[in-house]
């Protein structure tokens, strides 16, 4: 399938063990209107309420491509934030739902630590895996013994300082302004939603390439989900945002709520731009009113995935496609790739 299209796959977990572990059914979406028939039918658009907290849908899109970003100029530009705040908020969330089940288990082990209990193998390799991806050295070598104690529980609380949640408004801040609301080319071409930097020869070549960064690309993705999940890797691992992280830490030391507003401060870096793209972010968080996306919770639902056809004779193609996909299993596979566990 293409990333562009647009599916709504729904995941209906089954309470019989001896049953299939999922059942998925796929609705194809053709055309503005009906996304927006759709979000109107899941009370998912139109003005909120102030006092009230956000109630998400817990559905996922797995594609933006070439159509929106020909369709979004075509539109008012209020129904282009709408559209894009409302189908990527739940990509946020879903991140964030996943650091707090890692957090869990980082605590779980730390308590192990604490009574001076060995935590097991597996968990030990987790750690390891955990800390790599967080840039945390020590985990590595540890055997668990009573001697590793120390350095182990050392490596859990630095990885509890760095692996937390990333408030939600901020995170629509730096899609919408980063991306463009979804219309630039690294965004069609590779659900790049963050502007994120790679090197080494992969990702795409940005059009003014400056010789004195070297051969930098922007980091390209299967999936939105995984240009989520890199950000918040980044945002938690890179050196470079340690003033957010202390801001973050703080925040929580004081239990204080985490603030889109206060945390954009200790994003200094992210650009060349300095305290300018800092201001400009604020900004943006400030007039959208994203700060009210920071306490949103999802609806007690299953998961759904969204995704797009191109017309509908293009929507009965991908209704087949993925009749055949559900009959050989592949559906499934494709589902555990995502990795959203």
């Amino acid at each position: 399938m293409k990333n562009y299209i647009v599916i709504i796959l729904t995941i209906l977990a089954l309470s019989s063990m001896s049953e299939p572990a999922l059942a998925t059914d796929v609705i194809v979406l053709n055309g503005l209107d009906e996304f927006i028939e759709w979000l109107e039918a899941e009370k998912w658009w139109g003005e909120q309420k102030n006092a009230e907290r956000l109630s998400v849908p817990h559905a996922l899109i797995t594609g933006i491509g070439p159509r929106w970003r020909e369709t979004a100029p075509t539109i008012p530009v209020t129904t282009k934030k709408e559209l894009f705040y409302r189908f990527l908020l739940p990509l946020i969330m879903h991140a964030n739902g996943m650091v707090l089940d890692r957090r869990s288990r980082l605590e779980a082990i730390a308590a192990q630590l604490q009574r001076g209990t060995t935590p097991p193998p597996d968990e030990l390799r987790w750690l390891a895996k955990i800390s790599t991806l967080l840039r945390i050295t020590g985990a590595e070598e540890s055997s668990g013994s009573p001697a590793d104690s120390k350095e182990l529980q050392r490596v859990v609380q630095e990885a509890l300082y760095k692996l937390d949640v990333i408030p939600a408004g901020l995170a629509l801040g730096q899609a919408a302004y980063e991306s463009g609301y979804g219309t630039s080319r690294f965004t069609a071409e590779g659900n790049a939603l963050f502007g994120q930097w790679t090197f080494g020869g992969t990702g795409l070549v940005p059009e003014q390439q400056r010789s004195d960064l070297g051969d930098h690309r922007i980091a390209a993705f299967d999936w939105p989900f995984d240009s989520v999940r890199g950000y918040f890797i980044n945002l938690n691992s890179h050196p470079a945002y340690d003033d957010f992280r202390k801001l973050r830490a703080e925040l929580r030391s004081r239990g204080e709520p985490l603030d889109s507003l206060v945390l954009a401060d200790g994003l200094i870096h992210y650009s060349e731009r300095g305290q300018a793209y800092v201001d400009t972010l604020k900004g943006i968080i400030r007039v959208n009113h994203l700060s009210a996306a920071d306490e949103a919770v999802f609806r007690d639902e299953p998961v759904r995935f969204l995704v797009g056809a191109d017309d509908e004779t293009d929507a009965v193609r991908i209704r087949t496609e993925i009749e055949a996909m559900r009959r050989t299993g592949e559906l499934d596979a494709l589902i555990a790739r995502m990795a959203l566990e």
